[in-house]
């Protein structure tokens, strides 16, 4: 999605409602801001895991680092979340 937003008087802006819908943002949530040159991001901040741009692929960055089994299981939640949506398209 992409919109213009406007300053009020006091540099505040109002997310649009599709945003914080698909974000799951309510009131006294809390935002990440991260600026440089003349860019601005916002992300949920939901515990100290950050997603990161490393190489040109998304990192997570959370601490200490997840277990084989974490890996492996979500791997093949991933790949079975997959193969439902190719079998879907195709019938």
């Amino acid at each position: 999605m992409v919109t213009i937003l406007t300053l009020d008087k006091a540099g505040r802006v109002v997310l649009p409602k599709p945003v914080r819908d698909e974000l799951q943002l309510g009131a006294g949530d809390s935002i990440e801001l991260e600026s440089s040159e003349d860019c601005i991001l916002l992300r949920p901040a939901r515990g100290n895991a950050r997603m990161r741009k490393k190489q040109g692929i998304w990192v997570l960055h959370g601490g200490a680092p997840l277990s084989a089994g974490i890996v492996k299981e979500t791997i093949r939640r991933v790949r079975e979340e997959r193969e439902r949506k190719i079998l879907g398209k195709t019938r």
